[in-house]
């Protein structure tokens, strides 16, 4: 299970938002190239990058940034947040993005979606952004009236072979993660599966091993390795136990 370091940028900073409330954020870091090289060195094989403003917007807003990154790290990098039309998809692949992270697109768009399925297979990845059971969008703003497993299920007939499940109640709060919930919802989909929202330390990495999902393939950790509630290399020891 792979432990993923969790780089959200707001205004060029390195940020970490509280249950996604843009009015609610800490700063960590103002270099967030700095920080993705130190997370590569402490064993990262897998980087998770957040446009916050193009979120906000719905226009990338870091993609130079974002090519810097990618250029100056040998891990894999997947980047989410404004990625709302297809010239953008293709501008984040060139700068050699690994996989490209869809909302928004996927909810208002499917036929486009499935389209760029077609195109890239395994490298578009869909984001289920869950609030009391239903999916958010733009930018975790907007609450929608479908059931996040109901949309799963579209996404997947549409083409998607991997998704992001996150909590947003839990997110950015170390009050760890609805295990129940991560459970109930990979257990109703065939795709990969990576869990985030609410790791506070390695015990919660343990619980969600423990659960023994086979297609739960990482978890996201933000806040808690900002705050050193725990460490990348703990974290990855435990998850390779």
């Amino acid at each position: 299970m792979l432990i993923i370091p969790a780089i959200d940028i707001k205004e060029g900073k390195c940020v970490r938002l509280y249950q996604g409330n843009f009015q609610k954020e800490t700063l960590y870091n103002d270099d967030p190239l700095k920080v993705a090289t130190n997370w590569q060195k402490q064993g990262a094989k897998l980087l998770h990058l957040v446009d916050l403003n193009g979120a906000e917007s719905g226009k990338i807003k870091h993609l130079k940034l974002i090519a810097e990154i990618v250029k100056k790290v040998s891990i894999p990098i997947e980047v989410g947040g404004g990625i709302r039309n297809l010239e953008t998809i293709k501008e984040l692949f060139d700068t050699g993005v690994e996989k490209v992270i869809l909302t928004t697109l996927a909810y208002e768009n499917p036929g486009l979606l499935k389209k760029v399925c077609g195109q890239y297979g395994e490298k578009i990845l869909v984001s289920i952004d869950v609030r009391d059971g239903f999916l958010s969008i733009k930018g975790w703003q907007e609450k929608t009236k479908v059931k996040a497993v109901d949309f799963a299920r579209r996404m997947q007939e549409t083409g998607v072979k991997g998704f992001i499940y996150t909590d947003i109640k839990r997110d950015g709060t170390l009050f760890g993660t609805n295990l129940d919930e991560i459970k109930k919802f990979a257990t109703s989909i065939g795709g990969k599966l990576v869990a985030s929202g609410g790791i506070s330390n390695v015990d919660d990495i343990r619980r969600i091993k423990d659960l023994r999902l086979p297609n739960l393939t990482g978890v996201i950790v933000g806040k808690a390795l900002y705050t050193k509630a725990i460490s990348l290399k703990k974290a990855i020891a435990v998850a390779n136990e």
